[in-house]
C-alpha cells in the first residue's frame, strides 16, 4: 500500500505542475507540437483527479490498517 501511496503522491505533483504552470506549453512548443495545448486540459484534470484519489485511497487504507 506504500507503494501505490507513494505512485499517487507522484503523480498528482507531476500532473499538478503540468497542468497550473506553464511548464507544459512551454516544452511542447519547443518540440513543436503546440496545436496539442488546446486539449490539454481535457487530459490533464481528469488525470490529476485519478491521481489524487489514488492517494486518498491508499492513505486511508494505511490509516486504516494501523
Amino acid at each position: 500500500m506504500k507503494q501505490i501511496l507513494k505512485f499517487g503522491i507522484a503523480g498528482t505533483i507531476i500532473t499538478a505542475i503540468c497542468c497550473f504552470t506553464p511548464l507544459l506549453v512551454v516544452i511542447l512548443g519547443a518540440l513543436g507540437l503546440s496545436a496539442w495545448v488546446g486539449g490539454l486540459d481535457q487530459v490533464l484534470f481528469p488525470l490529476l483527479a485519478f491521481f489524487a484519489a489514488i492517494t486518498l485511497f491508499a492513505f486511508l487504507r494505511l490509516r486504516g490498517a494501523k
